[in-house]
């Protein structure tokens, strides 16, 4: 079952936004959903990890994470996944 919900959001940015959710062929609706289920998806599977780890065995790694040029990392998730799901599809 699906709720109305209203939030506040830079009257700019939400016209870009939809305007990039409709190119990619999506209802915004839809997206806004898996955006949100993909964040939650990532901190439950990151919680579940982090408790299966022996954490007196674990090294540190050093590294340095990915700093998208623009937009959030999550549209560069999504905009890796729909390329991932693209070429699958040409397979």
């Amino acid at each position: 079952m699906r709720v109305k919900t209203s939030i506040y959001i830079d009257r700019e940015l939400w016209r870009r936004f939809r305007e990039y959710v409709r190119k990619k062929g999506y209802e915004v609706s839809d997206y806004l959903e898996s955006v949100i289920e993909d964040a939650m998806f990532e901190d439950a599977l990151i919680r579940d990890l982090d408790d299966l780890i022996d954490k007196d065995s674990v090294e540190e790694i050093d590294f340095e994470p990915v700093v998208p040029e623009r937009g959030s990392v999550s549209e560069l998730v999504r905009v890796m996944r729909d390329e991932r799901a693209h070429n699958l599809s040409r397979q």
